[in-house]
């Protein structure tokens, strides 16, 4: 959690950009990750620096002495007009240099550009991100979390930012392991990841190291905090820096923001690649993806669109011949799975209970040749102010077969469901995830199966029954309250005293007049 003061230089700085003449969002935030990645090099070297001066072991530099003028603290101090040709001759081009010895950002550092036109933004830009405390590993991910909450307009082709709020409650529903290997093949900024990560730091984090510390809000109040150090995910920690997060995007803007969302957290090297997943390239490129597979999978794909069938990995086209991408995700998904392998998917409504041939096939693969766990409605209002879809979350393991499938439906999720989505009392979430965790079959066949509660089981043999429809209302039970009827004489009772009101009304109007 970041301070209300910290909030504040985020804000202040995103309002410099906008009156400096940048106004896309997605602009914004990218010019800030370059920045924020100039920094955070410069920080990386000067932290090996010292590091080398005391044992004496070299290291491989990320800046060549003739480059030293492209280092944050060489060009921060300068005047505006010689920061600016430094940034865009020099700074530049660097990360272009960095990104062809293979680093993290190797794919798609190498079309950067500095898209701020003027010197004054540029220095004041750069003299606010000297202020954020980069150098806080605990603070980063919030930082850049903040930043990114700031994105409120719908990217292209059905892409938006999930809730965070809705991401922590899948991935509690999910309780990842420090072993796993995690996929999002449709990644966006990340947050699925990131979040991911927030979520084992807490889990392997022992008792006593976790730090709590008091701050104050946006609000002025004064909270507490807890730092989860993660201390018992250090024997993994390659695996986690290096094979635990996989992120797959066809928008480079977006493997760059997400790029840097990750390291921002603390994953040193996840790893995002610009990719179609959708597309038989994809199978050709990441052969080990394809053929090793996936423990998790956590995923908001975009929701409109279609392909063109020839660009569509026809792998997939044998599971649901269809061009429509919020079907083709769901079949790549189970592709991507290892045997056993888990997912938590977002599609919207039209899924469980579109009529159409693909539709129904998907459906049925998913209920006769997986183990299909559960399906969460979420109210329409969830994505706003991005969208007003109605939405819901399939939880599936791949392979196996499906007995029994657990239905819940979330009416209010913390926030009102219109543009404004402020806070509010009332939240299912909470009691979403307890249930799930909890969750027992052997309710399915017992009279604690209330079918007019807000989840209940249902079997798969019904489900085949009704077309594979996985809507949480064909099989909610409807409860009728008997309607009760006023007696006539009650009514008529009513009437003549409403009649003699109304004469005495006209009489004393007269009477006035």
């Amino acid at each position: 959690m970041i301070t209300g003061e910290l909030k504040s230089k985020i804000d202040k700085l995103w309002e410099e950009f906008w009156t400096g003449g940048i106004t896309n969002p997605l602009t914004v935030i990218e010019q800030i990750t370059f920045l924020m990645y100039a920094r955070l090099l410069d920080m990386n070297e000067r932290r090996d620096e010292k590091k080398e001066q005391r044992s004496g072991q070299p290291f491989k530099h990320r800046f060549a002495p003739h480059q030293q003028s492209a280092r944050w603290e060489s060009f921060r101090h300068l005047p505006a007009e010689q920061m600016y040709k430094v940034v865009k001759d020099e700074v530049f081009p660097h990360f272009k240099d960095v990104a062809g010895e293979g680093s993290l950002f190797a794919e798609f550092m190498k079309d950067a550009q500095l898209m701020i036109q003027k010197p004054s933004l540029l220095v004041k830009a750069v003299n606010m991100l000297s202020e954020l405390p980069l150098q806080d590993s605990d603070m980063k991910g919030d930082l850049y979390e903040y930043l990114l909450s700031k994105l409120t307009t719908a990217g292209i082709s059905g892409q938006f930012r999930t809730p965070r709020h809705i991401i922590r409650a899948i991935v509690e529903m999910l309780d990842p392991e420090a072993t796993h290997r995690i996929a999002d093949p449709a990644c966006g900024t990340g947050g699925f990841l990131a979040t991911t990560y927030e979520y084992l730091l807490e889990k392997y984090s022992s008792p006593e190291t976790i730090i709590t510390e008091k701050v104050t809000n946006e609000k002025g109040e004064e909270v507490e905090q807890k730092i989860y150090p993660g201390d018992l995910l250090q024997e993994h920690r390659h695996h986690v820096d290096t094979d635990m997060f996989h992120g797959f995007d066809f928008d480079s803007t977006m493997l760059r923001i997400a790029a840097m969302n990750l390291v921002m957290h603390g994953i040193t090297q996840p790893d995002i690649h610009y990719q179609d997943t959708l597309s038989q390239r994809f199978s050709e490129r990441f052969p080990k993806a394809a053929k090793d597979g996936f423990d998790l999978i956590l995923a908001n794909p975009p929701f409109k669109g279609a392909l063109d069938e020839e660009d569509v990995d026809p792998i997939l086209l044998r599971t649901v011949k269809t061009k429509k991408t919020e079907l083709l995700f769901v079949a790549l998904i189970m592709k991507m799975l290892k045997v056993g392998g888990r997912s938590a998917t977002i599609v919207p409504d039209g899924v469980l209970f579109g009529s159409s041939r693909a539709h129904q096939e998907l459906r049925k693969h998913l209920v006769d040749d997986n183990q299909l766990d559960a399906v969460i409605s979420l109210p329409s209002g969830v994505f706003k102010p991005y969208a007003g879809v109605s939405t819901a979350i399939l939880f599936f393991n791949k392979g196996g077969k499906t007995d029994h499938v657990w239905f819940y439906r979330v009416d209010e999720d913390g926030f009102s469901l219109d543009d404004r989505r402020a806070p509010v009392s009332t939240n299912d979430l909470p009691d979403l995830v307890a249930n799930f965790k909890t969750r027992c079959k052997d309710e399915a066949e017992s009279e604690r199966n209330n079918r007019a509660g807000k989840h209940f089981w249902v079997g798969a043999e019904e489900i085949k029954k009704n077309k594979y429809d996985l809507s949480f209302g064909r099989y909610q039970e409807q409860v009728h309250e008997p309607e009760t009827f006023e007696p006539p004489h009650q009514i008529l009772r009513r009437l003549r005293d409403l009649e003699t009101e109304i004469q005495s009304d006209l009489q004393e109007l007269e009477e006035m007049l």
